[in-house]
């Protein structure tokens, strides 16, 4: 595929496209996922080919983390193999925290309440979830979400495309 078919398919500019290629510029998550969707493959495929098989996430391999855009302590619950096409997260959203970055992606998002509540914001759409209850949306649409409650509040969260 030519620089200029995979900038038409992905709608990223051909200088653009030219200076990745070069190494010269970097890429955000959602244009890589342009990029492996034109050349039909998957976004992991960029990474590694083969991944060490792990069907089980034991609670001591667990391993919180925290991304740039966020408060919230993310915990990975999927298993490792090849072609997997979900991801799973506890996700800890600590109290009256804001997540006022929103975004939009490709794929699906689903959101379990484990523990206390959250406001998922969509396309400016408000939802208040307790405990017990549950948002499925896709991701494409803009979303963020808010803790309304002075104690932190537990989320299952299972997300596709897979990211990480």
């Amino acid at each position: 595929m030519t620089l200029k078919e995979l900038s038409e398919a992905t709608e990223l500019s051909v200088g653009f496209l030219s200076q990745v290629e070069r190494g010269s510029s970097s890429l955000a998550i959602t244009s890589l996922k342009k990029i492996a969707d034109a050349l039909q493959i998957e976004m992991a495929d960029f990474f590694q080919k083969d991944i060490a098989i792990k069907y089980i996430n034991k609670q001591e391999d667990q391993k919180p983390f925290q991304t740039t855009r966020s408060d919230s302590i993310f915990t990975m619950l999927s298993g490792h193999f090849n072609d997997r096409k979900m991801e799973a997260f506890k996700v800890l959203v600590k109290p009256l925290q804001v997540d006022t970055f929103t975004f939009g992606h490709p794929g699906e998002e689903f959101h379990y309440v484990l523990k206390g509540a959250i406001i998922f914001v969509v396309e400016q759409e408000e939802f208040y979830l307790k405990e017990g209850e549950s948002i499925h949306f896709p991701s494409e649409l803009k979303h963020m979400w808010k803790n309304p409650l002075n104690e932190e509040t537990v989320i299952i969260s299972v997300l596709t495309p897979v990211i990480f």
